[in-house]
């Protein structure tokens, strides 16, 4: 596998696992807007990553990119006030895809520069 395959598989993972794990819970306020935003955003992230790989010049495929960090800073941002609040029970599941997301972000934080650097 490319890395570009790899990476779109990740963040579809990381996608679906947020909202197998969410879905799950009942219904509260807190809860449904949380859960509508994270799904919101970690959804972006795998979208844009895909539409980054199709992308057709450059100046493009550094928009997608950009959207793509922004995005995963923003799931990193929920998951953790899931983690903190103590929104699911399953405190080690929410740990682990923090660190997933964060790893996707560091990893796009880089390719971006790389991509930027190349326009």
């Amino acid at each position: 596998m490319d890395f570009n395959s790899i990476f779109a598989e990740r963040t579809k993972k990381l996608t679906i696992s947020i909202i197998n794990e969410l879905s799950e819970l009942p219904y509260s306020d807190k809860v449904s807007v949380i859960r509508k935003q994270i799904i919101r955003s970690s959804s972006s992230v795998a979208a844009n990553y895909r539409a980054m790989c199709r992308a057709r010049s450059n100046k493009e495929k550094y928009a997608k990119i950009c959207i793509v960090v922004e995005e995963a800073d923003e799931t990193v941002f929920w998951l953790e006030i899931i983690e903190e609040i103590k929104m699911t029970n399953n405190i080690e599941l929410i740990k682990d895809l923090k660190n997933e997301a964060e790893e996707i972000l560091k990893v796009m934080s880089s390719y971006r520069k790389k991509i930027g650097a190349d326009l």
